[in-house]
C-alpha cells in the first residue's frame, strides 16, 4: 500500500528515507536494488589488501623459515613417513629441499629436488599477481575448478609419482 500524499517513506531497519522507485538513488547517492535494498559500499583499499598480503607474507616467512633452516641437515624436519615406511618418494618428497635451494636462488637444485613443487611455485606466484591486481581493482577473487581441473591435477600428481618411483624416472627423484 503506498504511503499517504505528503509522507516520506521510510527504512524498517535505519529509519532512513527510503527510495520511492527500485533503481533510483536511496540514501547517499546509492543505487537502491529491487525491494529498496542498497547495497554496502566497498571496503577500502587496505582491507581489500589484507588477506592477499597476509596471505604473501605467511608463504614468504615459510620459505625464509625453510631457507634459514636447511632440510638437507638430518634432525631439523619429519622424515616422510610414505619413504620411510615403504621406500617410495611422495609427491611431495624433497619438497622443503626444494624450497631450500628456491630460497637460495638455486633452481637447477630446486628443480633436482622436487620439479613439481617449482611448478607449483610458479603457479602461485601467478595467482597471488592476480589477486593482488584484483583486489587493487576491487573485483572479487574466485577460484572455480571445475572437477575435471581436479581430476587433472590428481591425474599430474599420481603419474609423477609413479614415474619418479620407476627406474627410467629416477631423476624426478630427491
Amino acid at each position: 500500500m503506498p504511503a499517504p500524499q505528503g509522507a516520506v517513506a521510510r527504512d524498517g531497519a535505519s529509519g532512513a528515507p527510503a527510495p520511492a522507485w527500485p533503481g533510483t538513488p536511496g540514501p547517499q547517492g546509492a543505487e537502491a536494488l529491487p525491494g529498496g535494498y542498497v547495497p554496502a559500499p566497498p571496503p577500502s583499499l587496505p582491507r581489500r589488501l589484507l588477506t592477499p598480503v597476509a596471505t604473501l607474507a605467511g608463504v614468504v616467512a615459510a620459505f625464509a623459515y625453510v631457507g634459514a633452516v636447511d632440510p638437507n641437515e638430518p634432525g631439523h624436519y619429519p622424515v616422510c613417513p610414505l619413504l620411510r615406511f615403504t621406500g617410495l618418494y611422495c609427491p611431495g618428497c624433497g619438497g622443503l629441499r626444494s624450497a631450500h635451494a628456491f630460497a637460495h636462488g638455486d633452481l637447477p637444485a630446486a628443480l633436482g629436488s622436487n620439479a613439481l613443487a617449482v611448478v607449483g611455485y610458479g603457479i602461485f606466484a601467478v595467482v597471488m599477481a592476480v589477486w593482488l591486481v584484483r583486489a587493487v581493482r576491487g573485483a572479487p577473487m574466485r577460484l572455480a575448478a571445475s572437477p575435471a581441473w581436479w581430476w587433472g591435477t590428481g591425474a599430474v600428481l599420481a603419474l609423477f609419482t609413479l614415474v619418479r618411483n620407476l627406474p627410467f624416472g629416477s631423476a624426478l627423484a630427491p
